[in-house]
């Protein structure tokens, strides 16, 4: 049975801070694989700055090419929206469920409005959540405090925003640093977020 971590997040672009909390998990947790999960852009909100899902999907292929345990992953392309994760894992698990075992990684700002998620109890009762730090204001919930299902996993803090990547990069700064190169080379190829 393998242990699989699913990291949902638009990806938007992916950055090293992903991958260094993706792979701190396969690496310092019992999860054998992390995917990234690509959430789909909404067809009720077409952001500007958000870029195609097939060039987000092929951004985080890049990123993890040299990675076996961290794996690219466009389940939620096929699903209705707006979707919501209660719906994927129940995908993932009709799918892969015989010899795949699914939790979720969540960072710390997510734990804190948990509880506003769509069956937020059942997902609780059927799967593990690993948590990251991350600096973020407010409390966690204190039925998630000490929760058997959740762990708090002591990966590095990452204050990396692709926020701050997509502004700084059409602002003519050099980002370079903060995404994988073959991310780099995609985006500046394509002419990205300019």
């Amino acid at each position: 049975m393998k242990k699989i971590g699913l990291f949902f997040g638009t990806f938007n672009p992916i950055h090293i801070g992903h991958l260094i909390i993706a792979n701190h998990l396969v690496e310092f947790s019992d999860l054998d694989e992390v995917w990234f999960v690509i959430t789909p852009q909404s067809p009720f909100k077409t952001k500007q700055s958000m870029l195609d899902d097939h060039h987000r999907y092929q951004m985080v292929y890049e990123a993890v090419q040299e990675y076996p345990k961290l794996k690219p992953s466009k389940i939620e392309f096929d699903l209705p929206q707006p979707n919501y994760t209660i719906n994927t894992l129940a995908h993932l698990d009709e799918k892969y469920g015989e010899d795949h075992q699914f939790a979720l990684i969540m960072g710390e700002d997510n734990l804190k409005s948990f509880h506003k998620w769509k069956n937020y109890e059942t997902i609780l009762e059927l799967y593990a959540i690993y948590v990251y730090p991350r600096v973020s204001e407010g409390t966690v919930d204190h039925q998630f405090k000490g929760h058997p299902k959740i762990t708090k996993v002591d990966a590095p803090i990452m204050e990396i925003s692709s926020t701050f990547i997509r502004k700084a990069h059409k602002a003519g700064k050099n980002i370079r640093p903060m995404l994988p190169e073959s991310v780099w080379k995609y985006m500046d190829e394509m002419n990205f977020y300019r």
